[in-house]
């Protein structure tokens, strides 16, 4: 496999094409769960595991059973997120068992990665770009990073936010949309980087 191919897949799941800012996808456990930093973190590597597990699953479960039997049509996105929700009562159980504050944290966020749409949106992308199971592997988990650095950089604002003189109508959400418009925007610069 190409270096610069993976290099270009990388940089452009992380930073060009981003979920949270390029895609819109996501969105509900980013404006829920970045209020924290610790939180977000949390959230980001839950569901950096998740997109990278369900991947390595569902990839041969498309190619070797769904494609062959013509099935692609009518299961594929019932069994995407059959293995997506498996994934996460793993990911659910485990948590709740070895880092409970984290669990208490999360809240309602934890089982909702289930119908996390970045989650669906790469088992998707992965099969309409065709790319091979190397590839797919190495796009979910840079797509989880650059869905955690997303995470991250919302909670590191909103953090700052709330500790700001901000007007009563923008407080809370308001601002963080307008603050996650603001970082969309810059991550924009990076396009044109890669080809």
């Amino acid at each position: 496999m190409d270096v610069n191919k993976i290099f270009t897949l990388i940089v452009s799941a992380i930073f060009i094409n981003n979920f949270i800012f390029s895609r819109f996808l996501g969105l509900c456990p980013f404006f829920g769960v970045s209020k924290r930093l610790d939180s977000a973190i949390g959230m980001g590597f839950a569901v950096t595991f998740v997109l990278v597990m369900s991947t390595i699953v569902i990839y041969p479960v498309n190619y070797y059973l769904l494609v062959p039997f013509h099935l692609d049509r009518f299961l594929q996105i019932i069994v995407f997120i059959f293995v997506i929700a498996a994934f996460v009562q793993l990911v659910e159980l485990a948590l709740k068992k070895l880092i409970p504050s984290l669990y208490h944290m999360l809240g309602i966020y934890l089982p909702l990665i289930t119908t996390n749409c970045a989650i669906l949106g790469t088992a998707f992308i992965v099969v309409y770009e065709k790319y091979t199971f190397l590839e797919s592997v190495i796009f979910a988990f840079s797509a989880g990073l650059g869905f955690t650095l997303a995470l991250v950089m919302m909670a590191g604002v909103r953090e700052k936010l709330q500790r700001a003189k901000v007007p009563k109508a923008f407080k809370d959400l308001p601002v963080a949309f307008i603050s996650a418009a603001l970082m969309s925007l810059a991550m924009f610069g990076f396009i044109g980087l890669v080809k």
